[in-house]
């Protein structure tokens, strides 16, 4: 069964059919309100939100689009305005924190997985709020630009950009990070 489907089902009253937007949705739409809240518990409150909104306004829902960039779109504009802040400019300074350590137990295709994801976060988490968040919906949840646009409301050529600069910061932080290891 398409997604189309399944909202169409919602809307002819199996509220029960909801569950599969929430269960399948659910962790991306908290790494992003996490990407702009700064916290877990703001972003699972805007989350929340968010699935409230994206119910009461389903019949809303055009198929010009993915049902993922349109809840996404809208999980970025709660998270925008819970938190009030403009995340495209940034006017915090950088610094590089060290590694947490792994535990022994673990094999070493665990631990090289885990450190890896760990520097990713840890990177992430030093960028500016929307650099990071417009790496996370590409390179972690696969979006094309085309969908990257739709969910921030930024035109493609300026998703391009953006996403260029963010690269190269990460790289940066990426390398400082890795010299500060050493």
């Amino acid at each position: 069964m398409n997604e189309n489907q399944r909202v169409q089902q919602v809307l002819a009253g199996n509220t029960s059919a909801f569950t599969y937007f929430v269960e399948t949705y659910q962790d991306m739409a908290i790494t992003i309100a996490h990407r702009i809240c700064g916290n877990v518990q703001d972003a699972e409150d805007v989350v929340q939100e968010s699935f409230v909104k994206v119910y009461r306004n389903l019949h809303a829902f055009r198929n010009e689009s993915k049902f993922s960039s349109w809840l996404y779109r809208i999980v970025y504009n709660t998270a925008i305005s819970h938190t009030k802040t403009r995340i495209w400019i940034s006017n915090t300074t950088v610094e590089l924190s060290d590694v947490q350590e792994i535990s022994d137990f673990d094999t070493e295709k665990q631990i090289a997985d885990t450190e890896r994801t760990e520097m990713v976060q840890n990177v992430l988490n030093k960028m500016p709020k929307g650099d990071a968040l417009l790496l996370t919906l590409y390179y972690l949840e696969d979006n094309a630009v085309k969908d990257i646009a739709k969910i921030t409301g930024l035109n493609e050529p300026n998703v391009k950009v953006k996403l260029f600069r963010a690269r190269k910061l990460f790289k940066e932080l990426l390398i400082g990070t890795e010299f500060q290891l050493a």
